[in-house]
């Protein structure tokens, strides 16, 4: 018999303790530290249904091609090439998509960090906590790919 989940916690996102990173000059690459006891603790979710959802709303281009082996035309669409206010906004709309909670992190002066927009687009300025969303990322794309392969 399979079973399957009818959704709910896995579209929230899965909780992480924060770990902090440093590339290391002998290895060549990024390193990730084990998360310290309380760290601050963020909900991350998959990006693949946000930009499954961008690639439905986009706007298309098409163009007629030679195909060299039946030597027809052949259209082609492609998604239409974007302005940079249009890139910026699209990565910030999805470092909002991806964080879906924060616990127990603050701001250098003892402030609470918040689960909003503006507070998520300033914590993407630190380059140490985008690596550590992109490696969260990495892990439940494997976590993905692990249950598909069972």
């Amino acid at each position: 018999m399979t079973v399957f989940s009818e959704g709910g916690a896995d579209e929230q996102g899965v909780w992480f303790p924060y770990f902090s990173s440093r590339f290391d000059a002998k290895l060549g690459e990024i390193v990730y530290d084990e998360p310290l006891p309380g760290a601050a603790k963020f909900r991350i979710r998959k990006g693949v249904p946000f930009y499954i959802e961008r690639q439905a709303l986009s706007k298309k281009r098409s163009e007629f091609v030679l195909n060299t082996h039946s030597k027809a035309m052949e259209r082609v669409s492609f998604p239409s090439d974007q302005t940079p206010e249009e890139i910026k906004q699209e990565r910030d709309d999805f470092r909002d998509y991806v964080i879906t909670g924060i616990d127990g992190a603050k701001w250098g002066d003892g402030r609470q960090i918040e689960c909003t927009r503006e507070d998520k687009l300033k914590l993407f300025l630190n380059e140490e906590f985008d690596l550590f969303v992109g490696r969260c990322l990495k892990l439940l794309s494997g976590l993905a790919e692990s249950s598909e392969k069972n």
